[in-house]
């Protein structure tokens, strides 16, 4: 049967409003029609004084703010309690809630003034079983539900890492998006991995409009923050660390130095995707989580032994050096055994290394990793595998390769199979790859020590350029080599 269409001398009206959710296909009865058109009355009495919404026509406003609130619950189970997470002036909440009588609602939104209103229109609609929560929902938000929604415009990634303390393990994160989300919806599958899976993504038209939108549903994976730090607490892996003179926090800022790691075998780790690849590869090395306090509880892939450490803001951000706001991890560095030369080589390539930046050690580490090195060689002028600036440079290469410690550059006797890169060297393509060999790059700076200086290698460039940086022509020699074997 054709719609019929609403005749334009019709004003706005409960019946008019009636007429569009019918012709919508969204079942309502008197009562809820009655409480629907009362909450319109409130936001057109009090937009122009609190700036609610800037949708203004009745019929724009029926469809794209209240039918749109509407159809999230005609669509999937709505989990209760449910936490609408920046609801504004109470979309999509009071909608729901009017639709959906049963379900307990939080009501999240830290505005003051549109606070003051979700309390008076909620007594005036007569809603039973709403909270209304009137300061910012963050990480350390602990009041338990069930679900949470939202048409809030921050990224998908930037709400899960907000409702990690109040939303249970197997609740549902439901996200109202324009069609337009992909890049967004393939970031927050990675970055949440382990934590949260995807559960629907359903693309939809808001009838009588050629608006498309796409309801994206999560359910979570992982123990809400406060449950972990409980039994953490009662098995004794918990600490709070609020002073800068406290025995743990020094243990910490020492990781953070090459001479700390080198004497106590620890390091911290940052970056999200280094720590997932630790924690899934290498979760027995793990000895801390590191969290601001009232951060991400320490995932399931953290093992029993693993101490959860929540750090006060100012000592977060002093070991945060990277200012990446996600949480460390405390590791104990893998067992480096030494290499002299009479060990010889291996099979393949082996990568001695002498860079002093660990940046560039970081750099090297991970381009061997990638063409395939069989072993890495840090001679005695390296910085540390483990500076934080070289795990984090290396995207957690450095605990996966074989290292070893070796002497100095100048101690590597010239009868090694060694391919030697210099500025003044012969061209790399006039150079025969052996099957088991030795590449040595220069220091920064002073480059190669003599002997291996007359007898190098270089890499053709412009000559307007006097040389490369060590670890990009590392890079190029091991890609050259990787070419010619296939």
């Amino acid at each position: 049967m054709a719609q019929r269409s609403i005749p334009q001398a019709l004003r706005p009206s409960l019946q008019a409003l009636a007429f569009i959710l019918e012709q919508s296909g969204v079942q309502a009865s008197a009562q809820q029609v009655h409480q629907l058109w009362t909450y319109h009355q409130w936001l057109r009495r009090h937009n122009v004084e609190l700036n609610l919404t800037r949708v203004h026509n009745f019929h724009n406003m029926v469809r794209k703010l209240y039918l749109d609130s509407i159809l999230p619950g005609l669509m999937i189970p709505l989990p209760s309690p449910l936490l609408d997470l920046g609801t504004g002036p109470g979309m999509p909440g009071i909608p729901l809630k009017i639709f959906h009588p049963g379900l307990e609602l939080v009501l999240g939104e830290s505005r003051q003034h549109r606070v003051r209103f979700l309390h008076e229109v909620c007594e005036a609609l007569g809603l039973e079983k709403v909270f209304i929560e009137g300061r910012r929902i963050g990480p350390s938000y602990d009041r338990p539900v069930r679900g949470v929604i939202t048409r809030a415009v921050e990224s998908m990634a930037e709400t899960m890492e907000r409702i990690e303390g109040c939303l249970e393990k197997g609740g549902r994160l439901i996200f109202m998006k324009g069609p337009h989300c992909d890049h967004e919806l393939e970031r927050a599958v990675r970055l949440f991995n382990g934590r949260f899976a995807l559960m629907e993504d359903r693309a939809y038209l808001i009838p009588g409009t050629p608006h498309r939108r796409r309801l994206v549903v999560f359910v979570r994976l992982s123990e809400r923050a406060a449950l972990v730090r409980q039994a953490a607490s009662a098995a004794g892996r918990h600490k709070r660390i609020a002073s800068f003179d406290n025995v743990d926090f020094k243990m910490l800022q020492r990781a953070l130095t090459p001479k700390g790691i080198r004497k106590e075998g620890l390091c911290l780790v940052s970056g999200a995707k280094v720590i997932r690849d630790v924690l899934k590869f290498q979760p027995n090395l793990v000895r801390a989580w590191i969290s601001v306090a009232g951060g991400p509880a320490p995932p399931s892939a953290c093992r029993e032994h693993v101490t959860w450490l929540e750090l006060e803001r100012p000592l977060f951000e002093a070991l945060d050096i990277f200012g990446t706001g996600h949480p460390l991890l405390h590791v104990q560095v893998p067992a480096i055994p030494s290499w002299t030369p009479a060990d010889g080589l291996s099979l393949g390539c082996t990568l001695f290394v002498p860079f002093q930046d660990p940046e560039n050690v970081g750099a090297v580490v991970r381009t061997a990793a990638a063409f395939g090195v069989t072993a890495v060689v840090l001679l005695k002028e390296s910085a540390h595998p483990f500076h934080p600036k070289a795990v984090r440079a290396s995207a957690g290469a450095v605990f996966r390769l074989r290292m070893f410690f070796g002497p100095s550059a100048s101690d590597l006797p010239t009868t090694l199979p060694m391919i030697a890169l210099s500025q003044d060297g012969r061209p790399l393509n006039q150079v025969n790859f052996p099957e088991s060999f030795g590449l040595l790059a220069g220091l920064e700076g002073p480059g190669l020590p003599e002997p291996w200086r007359r007898r190098a290698v270089a890499i053709p460039m412009a000559p307007s350029m006097e040389s490369l940086n060590a670890a990009t022509a590392t890079a190029v020699a091991l890609y050259e080599w990787r070419r010619r074997i296939g």
